[in-house]
């Protein structure tokens, strides 16, 4: 690990050659701020969040959107489908 220099002239120096930001701001002009080290955003756009996890389970609220679930329930409607269909063709 580098130390960072002592004299404050160096320490400005290494500051502004350090790589900008460049995110979008409210203004709509891109962020001046020096990057975070090892990202590419600083620490007011994200640069030290690391994001959510890979697989997040703490996104799946339920199953209902699943192509597992949309496929029973598409089959549920033919098979409900059919029986309306057999007992309309049958007389009571």
């Amino acid at each position: 690990m580098e130390k960072s220099p002592n004299n404050p002239k160096q320490r400005s120096q290494t500051l502004l050659s350090a790589p900008r930001c460049l995110a979008k701001t409210r203004r709509g002009t891109a962020c001046q701020s020096p990057a975070v080290k090892g990202r590419r955003r600083c620490r007011m756009h994200g640069g030290t969040n690391p994001g959510a996890p890979r697989g997040n389970q703490n996104a799946l609220k339920h199953g209902m959107k699943t192509a597992r679930a949309i496929e029973e329930r598409r089959q549920l409607r033919q098979l409900l489908r059919e029986r309306r269909d057999f007992l309309g063709a049958i007389d009571w």
